[in-house]
């Protein structure tokens, strides 16, 4: 058993009794193709409950710093690839397209960062559009609404169906991830 999986069996009953997360339409994440969950970021706990709802292997595009802390080895461990927000990310970018063509399954979050502000959503990067568009593979959108609360029922994550972003072009591939994502997000806002 390699080091994601051993981390996800010991996570997974510990986060699903302190936080009891909703998860809605598990249905639309696909059980063996390749694709890229892409939604709204609003705590750092979003990568488990996201990896935590499907039994295959979830590979992120997070903050390279992430990867130099005192957490380094748990995020080297769930096999974390590095950005740097600087510049552009050719090797993660590369990265992430060959896991993505040998069938594995990307996650990352358009916004770039974790929304802080009253927005409902952050402008959209489009790293997750661009991606799906080389590898031709579909994108599941998802919202995460409410709070981490322990012991208290109110974290929610709701899976909206696979799409392709196919000849669309990005600017409008990406308004129309965003728009997915946002109507997910005010459908489960309480």
């Amino acid at each position: 058993m390699n080091s994601y999986k051993i981390i996800k069996f010991f996570l997974k009953p510990i986060f699903k009794i302190l936080y009891r997360p909703t998860i809605l339409n598990i249905e639309n994440i696909p059980d063996e193709i390749a694709f890229i969950f892409a939604g709204n970021h609003k705590n750092a706990f979003d990568p488990l409950l996201v990896s935590l709802s499907t039994k295959r292997t979830v590979r992120f595009l997070a903050k390279k710093e992430l990867l130099e802390g005192k957490a380094r080895l748990f995020f080297k461990a769930l096999k974390v690839i590095p950005i740097d927000r600087t510049k552009k990310n050719k090797e993660a970018t590369n990265t992430a397209i060959e896991i993505l063509k040998s069938g594995g399954i990307i996650s990352l979050f358009p916004e770039g960062t974790r929304n802080k502000t009253n927005n409902i959503l952050l402008p959209f990067k489009f790293g997750a559009v661009s991606m799906a568009q080389k590898t031709n593979v579909p994108i599941v959108p998802f919202a995460i609404t409410g709070e981490y609360k322990a012991f208290r029922k109110g974290i929610r994550i709701e899976f909206g169906e696979p799409f392709l972003v196919g000849d669309m072009e990005l600017p409008q591939a990406n308004a129309y991830l965003m728009k997915k994502v946002e109507d997910l997000i005010r459908k489960n806002i309480k």
